[in-house]
């Protein structure tokens, strides 16, 4: 892939997919190969990936962590967009997940985008897509749930040396040649065998296999480019629902943090990726099993640094400071109610979870004071409760981000 753009540029006014008959091998190696000598370092550094993401998702308790995940989705959706070129604050998204939409109608769209990609992971998160993230029917689904909701100003890519505008046609492969960049994929009509290929390769794999091949899947899925647009946006989805069956992940961290915070490597690293290999050094496929290589590495040292951040940001004592600071700071202004720190505390203490009959016993006060600073707390959206009388739970606005877990994403609100 180009490390400057994913326009398209159409080579063929032909609407129907036709078939150079390229064969398989130009896209291999699909995996890294079992002798080659940059295989145990990376097997190591995937180990550590596992050892580090199931001891991250174990020290957190269920109720932190479903909340956090709902956050973790908008970062995900946020960092996923901007490695796109489309910014929208992560206070936009959260609010166009209460269809509460900008009256600019481009920041408009861009809301409905990221709304429509959060479905898509939430849907991905609840196991949707279990055991079939690399068959073609399931990358098909990813496209077609996100891009069916998409306003119309969304569905048209533009050739950049015609200025002709197509539609893109949500879960459908592309029917047309392209260029990206300097990279010209596989005939259209070619690009159902290859589809074939990358899930007959991918998908039987074990779950340490799986690990060490997800940027390869990653970037082999971008290269063959399935569709007429869209295809960086599923590749990552893909990705993110390898990880999350593999890694049992709980969608508590995002590899999209990683790669847009360093999105010039990301592209290059990519873009090299789509070379032919110079000389036996580099493999004994078409493509470069030494730029795969390189591109594996990162990707796996991306998500264990975006891991060790989550948990720096949720380390139990520091959020519980960061989050009662917040509280007592709100009651002197007087937008919380007496007693919201001590409920805010005690569903710490708790995991994340409070049983209204607590509140009261907790706050040391009568049931009417109890019920008024819960009522306080979830109006002010840090806390969340299925009706009045259920269980309230923790909740991680990304209004507070800033505060609560700073530099998960830009303060400002643009």
């Amino acid at each position: 892939m180009s490390p400057k753009t994913d326009k398209i540029a159409d080579l063929s006014p032909d609407l129907e997919p036709s078939d150079r008959g390229e064969s398989i091998r130009k896209m291999e190696p699909l995996l890294i190969a079992e002798g080659s000598s940059s295989r145990p370092a990376l097997m190591d550094t995937a180990l550590d990936l596992v050892a580090r993401s199931a001891g991250f998702r174990k020290s957190l308790p269920d109720a932190i962590a479903r909340s956090l995940a709902d956050l973790v989705r908008s970062m995900n959706c946020y960092y996923s967009n901007l490695i796109e070129g489309h910014y929208t604050h992560p206070v936009e998204i959260e609010r166009a997940l209460h269809d509460d939409f900008s009256k600019d109608p481009k920041k408009r769209d861009l809301q409905k985008e990221a709304k429509a990609h959060i479905a898509v992971q939430r849907w991905i998160d609840g196991g949707g897509l279990r055991g079939r993230a690399t068959t073609r029917e399931g990358i098909c689904e990813i496209h077609r749930r996100f891009y069916i909701d998409l306003p119309d100003a969304l569905l048209e890519v533009e050739d950049p040396d015609t200025h002709k505008k197509y539609f893109v046609k949500p879960g459908e492969l592309r029917t047309r040649d392209v260029k990206v960049g300097q990279h010209v994929p596989i005939s259209a009509g070619a690009v159902p065998r290859f589809l074939d290929r990358f899930e007959g390769v991918y998908t039987p794999l074990g779950k340490a296999e799986s690990i060490l091949a997800t940027a390869a899947a990653h970037h082999r899925l971008a290269w063959i480019h399935p569709f007429l647009d869209g295809n960086g946006r599923v590749a990552r989805l893909m990705s993110h629902a390898m990880f999350l069956e593999t890694l049992d992940t709980g969608a508590l961290w995002s590899v999209a943090r990683g790669l847009a915070r360093k999105v010039d490597d990301h592209k290059q690293l990519l873009a090299n990726c789509d070379l032919t290999r110079r000389n036996d050094m580099g493999g004994r496929g078409n493509l470069s099993e030494e730029a795969l290589v390189a591109f594996t590495r990162f990707f796996l040292e991306i998500s264990i640094d975006q891991i060790d951040f989550m948990e720096r940001l949720v380390e139990p004592e520091q959020l519980r400071t960061r989050i009662l600071n917040w509280t007592k700071e709100q009651m002197s202004k007087r937008t919380l109610p007496p007693q919201a720190d001590k409920i805010m505390e005690a569903t710490l203490y708790r995991g994340g979870k409070l049983l209204r009959g607590e509140a009261a016993e907790v706050t040391g006060t009568g049931d009417r004071h109890a019920r008024r600073a819960v009522a306080g707390l979830v109006s002010a959206g840090v806390l969340t409760s299925e009706g009045p009388t259920a269980p309230v739970y923790l909740a991680f606005p990304a209004r507070l981000a800033s505060s609560w877990m700073p530099g998960l994403f830009p303060a400002n609100e643009t």
